[in-house]
């Protein structure tokens, strides 16, 4: 059994993110993030809320996912119980359905000339239409200019997800967000059989024994580069781990 909250919050801070950031990745608004920290799951809409935000955010800080959920059904969702099933039969007169039958070939109608309305107004429109007004930002976003082509993605959705495990021995380990003079996200001594999580655009890694460590880049095993015996620096990209040049 372990805190869900506690370590929530713990990873976070770790990797040096704001509630802000969280809200910003995971679409989650950022009192909701803070009640699964503060394990306040009342504060949350449903049940089903808690199970999904709790996986999404877990998921986010590099967590497994599915480890939280579990948790969270042994220890409070023991006691829930279905909801009944009511099933009724309902007898419609021949009336009533060429009724409805009216009704539904009317709001077919109207969805098609809606839609075609949408469609030239995105083909023949400004730069100013191609924004649907109420759309998230999210959707507005990878709208497309007629003169600039497809939006490009935001940075969080280019960030990667780094995790490093002590597999054969211990290992000197400093990393850093970006480059070597960007912030530490953590430095240290990787013990044997310890695993650390990183988040970032890009990484910078001072390793200290690379042969004693075991990696996976977005959710992939990834081989460390061949290093002579000793200190290595490793820069970590969408594409994979390469060797850098020392700091």
């Amino acid at each position: 059994m372990f805190e869900i909250g506690t370590s929530l919050r713990e990873a976070r801070l770790r990797q040096g993110f704001e509630l802000v950031d969280a809200e910003a990745a995971t679409k989650i608004r950022s009192k909701y993030l803070g009640a699964l920290e503060e394990e306040r799951f009342e504060l949350l809409p449903a049940q089903t809320y808690v199970k999904g935000f709790l996986r999404s955010y877990s998921e986010y800080l590099g967590l497994d996912g599915q480890l939280y959920v579990d948790e969270y059904n042994s220890r409070y969702a023991q006691g829930e119980e279905p909801e009944p099933v009511v099933r009724r039969r309902i007898e419609v007169s021949h009336a009533q359905r060429r009724v409805e039958s009216r009704v539904l070939v009317v709001s077919l109608a109207g969805i098609a000339a809606a839609t075609a309305l949408v469609f030239a107004a995105w083909k023949w429109g400004g730069d100013d239409q191609n924004r649907i007004p109420n759309l998230a930002d999210g959707a507005a976003a990878v709208s497309t200019s007629r003169q600039g082509g497809a939006t490009a993605p935001t940075p969080r959705q280019r960030w990667i997800r780094l995790i490093v495990t002590a597999r054969r021995g211990s290992s000197l380990l400093a990393v850093h967000r970006g480059s070597a003079t960007g912030r530490t996200l953590w430095s240290g001594t990787l013990e044997r059989g310890e695993t650390r999580h990183f988040v970032g655009p890009s990484l910078w890694l001072n390793v200290g024994s690379p042969t004693n460590l075991a990696a996976r880049l977005n959710g992939s095993p990834v081989a460390l580069p061949p290093t002579r015996r000793g200190p290595a620096q490793l820069i970590v990209t969408r594409r994979g781990i390469t060797r850098g040049r020392p700091a």
